[in-house]
């Protein structure tokens, strides 16, 4: 899909349907992860693809925010191997893990899956029940799958504010 459509197609999907989603989808979203840029290329990142009855489960008990999806994907870093600016000690750990995850939503939509970035999950009771992500700061949850039938944008997702209002020439 050329950038520009998939930018404008692109939409938070809050509804899904039941339909697994394909292993080759899946590897393709992986693929999409490894190419975003990290600082220094340290690829300090980890995606745990939640498709199991237990790590369903476990999301489930850790947010409202499933919207029925049959996948989830968590992604997470580790904050100790992130790479830190020498100037002010600014830990990039986050940063670079927001790329990933935004290569990532987009991949979804250009495969034509739905997703939306949940970033409102307890993380801790995550970890506890998911004892393979301790020790990782964990960012980002998709919920990622077929969009059920009916789905749609939100009434906000067009809504945008003007450029001059988030840019500014120097």
């Amino acid at each position: 899909m050329e950038f520009e459509k998939l930018l404008d197609n692109r939409w938070s999907c809050r509804a899904f349907s039941d339909a697994p989603v394909p292993h080759e989808m899946v590897d393709k979203i992986i693929a999409a992860a490894l190419k975003a840029p990290t600082a220094r290329n340290i690829q300090n990142f980890m995606v745990w693809i939640l498709s199991s009855k237990r790590a369903v489960e476990a999301v489930h008990a850790s947010t409202r925010f499933t919207f029925g999806a049959p996948l989830f994907f968590l992604v997470g870093h580790r904050e100790e191997n992130a790479w830190v600016r020498g100037y002010d000690g600014h830990v990039f750990g986050d940063v670079d893990t927001s790329i990933v995850a935004t290569h990532m939503m987009l991949e979804i939509a250009d495969l034509g899956l739905g997703t939306t970035w949940v970033g409102s999950f307890d993380a801790p009771k995550l970890q506890g029940l998911l004892p393979e992500t301790a020790g990782y700061e964990l960012l980002a949850l998709f919920p990622t799958g077929f969009p059920a039938a009916g789905a749609a944008p939100g009434p906000l997702h067009s809504v945008s504010k003007a450029p001059e209002q988030v840019s500014m020439e120097l």
